[in-house]
């Protein structure tokens, strides 16, 4: 299996990550997961994904936003293209999506829960160039 094919799943829901890791491994990619933001940094150091699904609130109500800026900070994590799936803003009933910014959230896309398979496919694709 070539390393470009490896996703990282950040995210505290199993169920979902159940589900997005069964939606990417039918594609053919190798889903690895972890639960929380800690060791979702610690995984994206030693597996070395290609690309990274990050969750929002986990642990924290800001955690995937701390970890995406974490994961930039950091010389072995900052080329790994993030995707964050959150669904903070139905959560907190916000007025406004969150955008990708270099400083404040270093990510490449942002995609609201729930995100269909299609849409999420089409994202990692976009996002890794295949």
């Amino acid at each position: 299996m070539m390393a470009s094919r490896k996703i990282l799943i950040v995210d505290d829901d199993a169920d979902f990550v159940s589900a997005v890791a069964q939606t990417l491994q039918a594609k053919g990619y190798l889903a690895v997961c972890a639960s929380d933001g800690a060791e979702g940094f610690k995984k994206a150091k030693s597996e070395t994904p290609s690309l990274i699904l990050l969750d929002v609130m986990m642990t924290r109500k800001t955690e995937g936003f701390d970890v995406a800026r974490q994961l930039k900070k950091c010389p072995e994590t900052r080329k790994i293209p993030v995707i964050i799936l959150t669904g903070i803003r139905k959560e907190f009933n916000l007025p406004f999506g969150f955008e990708a910014s270099d400083d404040w959230l270093p990510v490449k896309t942002v995609l609201e829960k729930p995100v269909k398979p299609d849409r999420l496919l089409k994202a990692i694709e976009e996002c890794l160039g295949s």
